[in-house]
């Protein structure tokens, strides 16, 4: 049924639209031919005025241009660690830091001129406590601390990344570096950074247990990983293949273990960490020579 009334109503209207097609008065339009080539041009000109490029392009365009700039330089993990922290959480949580230690006989490792700034001060530990004061201490309300999400542990990555910016600095300072010989200069980056937490010592031990709690272990990890680049990156590493790893994995346990080794450390001025960790980097290097025979 339905097809047959389709054969009789389509022809009608075939007929009726060639009929209304046939009378209509011709209009002739003429149009300019645009080239393929000045459409694309404009299309591009136009795209340039109104493009605005996200903050992942123009990420990229600066790390683009930046890293042509840098040709021929060795690149660098990181230039600031603390870029990160927004202004008024960067003001608390430095604040904070000085909340943080007690003031053993290690504590003179720092030098008067920074221990009169400590002088006063409550020690109250890897805490919202010590985060609240520091908050006090500058001057911002103490609600700001809710604005961390994992409140002590933003303060220990905050130190650790305060740590690692001040030895890019020392790096980048110390021309006296580059005329050791690659162990050296490795035992010396780690016992530079290893001396800033030397204030910090009582309370590394529940540092440490934060680090490794299993929402912050990634970022701990991530950090430690940064560390052990740049040092060897000072020390003029410019390894591509497996001793890329292999460098980084051994340094790494050094630095840790050598870590831990200070946490007991009761000689003075850290005599014995130091006396351990140039005898980890000495074997290391070691070992090293002999693989390569």
């Amino acid at each position: 049924m339905y097809r047959s009334a389709a054969r009789r109503i389509l022809p009608a209207v075939c007929r009726r639209a060639g009929h209304f097609r046939s009378k209509a008065s011709p209009v002739r339009f003429s149009a300019p031919i645009i080239h393929p080539a000045a459409f694309s041009a404009a299309a591009a000109s136009e795209n340039a005025r109104n493009h605005k490029p996200n903050n992942f392009e123009a990420s990229k365009i600066s790390s683009s241009s930046s890293s042509s700039s840098n040709e021929g330089r060795k690149p660098r993990v990181t230039d600031r660690p603390k870029a990160h922290w927004q202004e008024e959480q960067a003001r608390v949580l430095q604040a904070s830091l000085r909340h943080v230690p007690d003031y053993s006989k290690n504590d003179l490792l720092i030098g008067w001129d920074r221990l009169l700034n400590f002088i006063g001060q409550i020690s109250l530990g890897w805490s919202d406590a010590a985060m609240i004061a520091g908050a006090r201490e500058v001057g911002v309300s103490p609600s700001i601390v809710g604005s961390f999400p994992r409140k002590e542990a933003a303060l220990v990555e905050f130190f650790m990344d305060d740590c690692l910016q001040r030895l890019i600095d020392i790096i980048d300072l110390k021309e006296d570096l580059t005329n050791l010989i690659p162990s050296n200069r490795v035992a010396k980056l780690v016992r530079i950074r290893l001396e800033m937490q030397a204030p910090y010592i009582s309370k590394w031990p529940q540092a440490l247990s934060i680090q490794a709690q299993p929402s912050n272990i990634a970022t701990s990890f991530k950090q430690r990983a940064m560390l052990v680049d740049e040092i060897w990156h000072a020390a003029g590493d410019e390894s591509t293949d497996i001793d890329w790893y292999v460098k980084r994995t051994v340094l790494g346990g050094i630095y840790s273990t050598t870590e831990i080794y200070m946490l007991t450390d009761t000689s003075p001025d850290f005599r014995d960490t130091w006396a351990f960790l140039d005898e980890r980097v000495r074997e290391a290097f070691d070992l090293k020579r002999r693989c390569k025979r």
